[in-house]
């Protein structure tokens, strides 16, 4: 039960369900093979993959971000309260 959990959620890539499962990581204890043990074990390293590549994603996208404000506020045009003699 615990491992088809695991499964749906890397499927889904849903990481509240990822992070409580391995709360409740005591669960897998209940295994009766060493077949479900090594399942397990590669379903945790695809779920670490999952949650570093996810991580990487909202990185990229926060300095994007970031870059895209830099320009926009090297564009906006600023009043001056000084003297202005341009033509």
């Amino acid at each position: 039960m615990w491992l088809d959990k695991l499964k749906v959620a890397i499927v889904q890539k849903d990481t509240d369900s990822i992070s409580k499962l391995l709360d409740d990581i005591s669960q897998i204890k209940d295994a009766k093979k060493l077949e479900e043990l090594q399942e397990a074990s590669y379903l945790l390293q695809e779920a670490s993959l999952l949650l570093n590549s996810l991580k990487d994603e909202t990185l990229n996208s926060i300095n994007q971000t970031k870059k895209s404000i830099d320009f926009l506020g090297s564009t906006d045009i600023r009043n001056s309260k000084g003297l202005d003699i341009r033509l």
